[in-house]
């Protein structure tokens, strides 16, 4: 593919969301040769339309509010991001994730686990979001009284 279309298609792929440089190469590699696809990022990373910073605080701010820490940090690193970016991206963020997580657990569950097998399940969905274990124990052994609340 010629090095102006190739361009094209890396500009409606950024127009619809932030990409990482990984993800993106990824996406044009059938389109074209590997030194056109880095000859084309290197330009659109000098014109500041493709950042992997850029990409990353996106990343946290739209999913932050869903996930837990450990899960936003795989999600960036399996899209590409260095690690430097992905702690920069997450210092940022600046939500509390207990917080986080208590919201996230009130979305889907709402009351406390009856049995040991309620408490397993809440903590399995707790942790496939991405939060911590210690975090986990903490947000479903302090589950607020709902008779306290007027």
């Amino acid at each position: 593919m010629e090095g102006s279309a190739l361009r094209e298609r890396a500009l409606r792929y950024l127009a619809q969301r932030e990409h990482s440089r990984a993800e993106l190469e990824r996406k044009l590699a059938p389109h074209g040769t590997a030194e056109d696809i880095a000859s084309v990022l290197n330009r659109l990373t000098e014109l500041e339309l493709l950042s992997d910073a850029r990409f990353a605080q996106a990343w946290v701010r739209g999913k932050g509010a869903r996930f837990g820490t450990a899960r936003l940090r795989h999600d960036l690193a399996s899209r590409g991001v260095d690690a430097e970016l992905i702690a920069a991206a997450l210092a940022g963020d600046g939500d509390d994730e207990e917080q986080r997580a208590r919201s996230v657990w009130a979305g889907k569950f709402g009351r406390a686990p009856g049995d040991a097998r309620e408490w397993a399940r809440q903590a399995r969905f707790l942790q496939g979001r991405g939060f911590g274990s210690a975090l986990i124990r903490k947000v479903l052994k302090e589950i607020p009284d709902e008779s306290a609340q007027g």
